[in-house]
C-alpha cells in the first residue's frame, strides 16, 4: 500500500515517518509513504498555493489549480491500481475503524491536507471522499492525515509483530478492549494499594478469557 500526502507543510511529517513501526513498515517495504509539497505545483514565482475567498471573509483558501495538478501527477498511471483520493476536512464523514479496514483494498491512498479556512470547493469534484477525524477544528489536515495513515497501515499484513493482537482491540466486534495490567503486581500510590486482579495471575487461561470477555464494554 502506498500513501501520498499533499501538504504545504511537508516538514510536519518528518518525525512521524521516521519513528516506531511506521518507519519499520517503510524500511521493510510493507507500505510506502511520500510527502508532497503543494507549492511545487503552484504556477507563480512566489509558489503561492492559497488566496483570499470570494465574497469576503477571514482567512485564506487553498487554490484549486495546484491541487488539480498535484493529484493528476501523483495518481498512479497504472489502470489496475486502485487509488483513493481523500480530502481531510472538519465537515467530512467521521473516520472509524470500519473505514480503516475497508481502505485496505486500495493500492494507493492520496491524502489532501487542508489548511487555513479550507480548500476551494471545486476540488471536491475530483476526490473520492472527504474525511474528518472528529467534531473539532484543527489548524490543518496534517495531524488528521497521520491519524488516518496509522489506523490503516497497522492493519496491513506484516505491520504488527503479533497479528493476533489486532483481534481483541478496541472497536473489534463493536466492543472496547478489556483492562490491561503489567508488573508490578502490587502498586502503592498516595497511601492506597492497587493490585492486579487475581484471575490474571492464576494461570487458568479459560478463566482469564471469561474475565476479559466480561470486562469488554459495548461501544
Amino acid at each position: 500500500m502506498r500513501f501520498d500526502i499533499i501538504t504545504i507543510f511537508p516538514q510536519l511529517f518528518d518525525s512521524f515517518l521516521d519513528a516506531s513501526l511506521i518507519k519499520k513498515a517503510a524500511d521493510k517495504k510493507i507500505s510506502h509513504f511520500k510527502v508532497h509539497n503543494l507549492r511545487d505545483w503552484a504556477f507563480d514565482k512566489h509558489k503561492k498555493a492559497d488566496d483570499r475567498p470570494f465574497g469576503g471573509g477571514a482567512g485564506m483558501i487553498l487554490k484549486p489549480e495546484p491541487l488539480f495538478k498535484a493529484i493528476k501527477a501523483i495518481r498512479c498511471k497504472n489502470k489496475k491500481t486502485n487509488t483513493k483520493v481523500v480530502l481531510l476536512a472538519p465537515a467530512g464523514r467521521p473516520f472509524n475503524q470500519h473505514m480503516a479496514k475497508n481502505w485496505l483494498k486500495n493500492d494507493q491512498i492520496i491524502l489532501i491536507c487542508g489548511r487555513y479556512e479550507g480548500v476551494d470547493a471545486r476540488v471536491e469534484k475530483i476526490i473520492d471522499e472527504k474525511i474528518s477525524i472528529g467534531p473539532y477544528v484543527l489548524s490543518g489536515g496534517e495531524v488528521a492525515a497521520m491519524v488516518v495513515m496509522e489506523a490503516v497501515v497497522r492493519l496491513v499484513p506484516g505491520y504488527m509483530g503479533n497479528p493476533a493482537s489486532l483481534n481483541e482491540e478496541t472497536f473489534e466486534q463493536d466492543l472496547y478492549e478489556y483492562p490491561q495490567y503489567t508488573r508490578p503486581e502490587s502498586l502503592k500510590v498516595a497511601g492506597k494499594n492497587y493490585t492486579v486482579p487475581k484471575v490474571l495471575l492464576s494461570g487458568d487461561h479459560q478463566k482469564i478469557i471469561v474475565w476479559r470477555q466480561k470486562h469488554r464494554r459495548k461501544i
